[in-house]
């Protein structure tokens, strides 16, 4: 497979690869840190064998979960945790934090413009799904970002009120035309808010964490949010966890969300652990590394792409808040394409041929490629796209650099055969 790559795509990699050496040193540094700050909290946590058993029925007195949830707390800089198995996505997260905080009469506003597609139906901005928060009384309301692409802290603080019971901040840019949003960002926007609103209807600070976790040295809570949450199969899963979600933040928030996963009285006393609890604990330990992975495989496909003369965001050598890489493709038969060549180097399913369908959620067609050892994982290799112009790909995860690498290759060369790659 290797020798099929065709030897312009290589030198062409391989001078991208020379050109972002300084820019992979920085993102090593990063990976670094974090590795050092997941050891400290398992080391501090005194992680043992014993607490990778499993639990049955009600789940109580889950030792090995209960130690599981003391570290992602540490590591996440959080008073409290909750993760578990029954989670089933990061939407599923986001909304049982939104719905086990919000009542009748409250507003959620989103400080980071329109949400993601499925946040917008949870919420109510879009679509009419039965059991969305509007039935309830509750409103969704947004303040757009400025042209730039950054927080309007102006508009954001003129728009809270004291029926605004949260402020939410979608660090990764879903499907929009924005870069992530950084933590130094996220840092402003909290102070702002601290000092702006006066304390008695300050509202809760959530962040949609997805993505972006041990993309920088510090998380959102490290920061001022009050409340963080986001999917075990992208980033803190390692690309071991088989499923799962994960809340951090003030123990009086984490216990409402709790409530609402399970019932109000129960909370986080019930949860089995059906699942071997190594592959969470590996999972996590590993994140760091393969976070570190994802990084610099999206430097590289961003080098190289716009070397190929593509619009892509970020930049290659732009500072990374998540692990998203955006390729602006401006042709349908490009993208479809692209998108079926990643699905043909993964390791699993290889064989499958990506159509663009209807997803629940989505308001376009979408095209999915996610050959993945676990279903759906954006934290291997992966890439996806709405249908609609300027037909852009989202490319995320990979948990080796050296499969990234190799896939490129692949990806160029079959591009360049089928003339859907423009000449350098």
């Amino acid at each position: 497979m290797y020798a099929e790559i065709d030897a312009d795509c290589r030198r062409i990699i391989e001078e991208a690869e020379a050109a972002v050496s300084g820019t992979f040193r920085q993102i090593e540094e990063i990976g670094l840190l974090n590795q050092a700050k997941v050891l400290s909290a398992f080391k501090e946590a005194r992680v043992g064998t014993h607490h990778f058993t499993t639990s049955t029925g009600y789940g109580y007195n889950d030792l090995g979960r209960e130690t599981l949830e003391q570290v992602f707390a540490t590591v996440f800089d959080g008073e409290s945790a909750l993760v578990r198995q029954q989670i089933a996505s990061g939407t599923h997260a986001i909304n049982c934090c939104l719905s086990g905080i919000l009542r009748p009469g409250d507003e959620v506003l989103f400080a980071t413009g329109l949400p993601y597609d499925t946040l917008r139906t949870i919420v109510g901005l879009e679509g009419a799904a039965r059991g969305n928060l509007s039935e309830f009384g509750i409103e969704a309301s947004f303040t757009p970002l400025q042209k730039d692409g950054r927080i309007d802290l102006t508009s954001l603080i003129q728009k809270i009120t004291p029926r605004t019971k949260i402020v939410a901040f979608q660090r990764s840019c879903g499907y929009e035309t924005r870069p992530a949003i950084s933590i130094s960002q996220l840092a402003q926007a909290f102070s702002a808010i601290k000092q702006e609103i006066p304390a008695t209807h300050r509202p809760v600070l959530f962040v949609d964490n997805c993505y972006g976790e041990f993309t920088e040295a510090e998380e959102p809570t490290t920061v001022g949010a009050d409340l963080i949450a986001g999917s075990l199969i992208k980033n803190p899963g390692g690309g071991v966890a088989p499923a799962g979600g994960y809340i951090v933040g003030r123990k009086d928030l984490v216990d409402l969300v709790a409530a609402r996963l399970y019932a109000p009285g129960l909370g986080g006393e019930v949860g089995p652990s059906l699942t071997n609890l190594r592959l969470f604990f590996q999972g996590l330990f590993d994140a760091p590394h393969r976070v570190t992975e994802m990084v610099k495989a999206a430097v590289l496909f961003a080098r190289v792409f716009q070397e190929y003369g593509f619009p892509v965001l970020p930049a290659p050598t732009d500072q990374r808040s998540d692990v998203i890489q955006r390729i602006d493709l401006a042709d349908p038969e490009r993208l479809i394409s692209l998108c079926r060549i990643i699905q043909e180097v993964s390791p699993v399913e290889s064989y499958l041929q990506p159509e663009p369908g209807d997803m629940p959620g989505y308001s376009s067609k979408v095209i999915m490629a996610a050959g993945t050892f676990i279903a759906g994982a954006t934290s291997e290799l992966s890439a996806d796209a709405p249908l609609k112009p300027p037909y852009s790909l989202f490319i995320q995860g990979a948990l080796s650099y050296l499969h990234a690498k190799l896939a490129l290759g692949i990806i160029l060369t079959k591009l360049k055969n089928e003339s859907l790659l423009p000449r350098v």
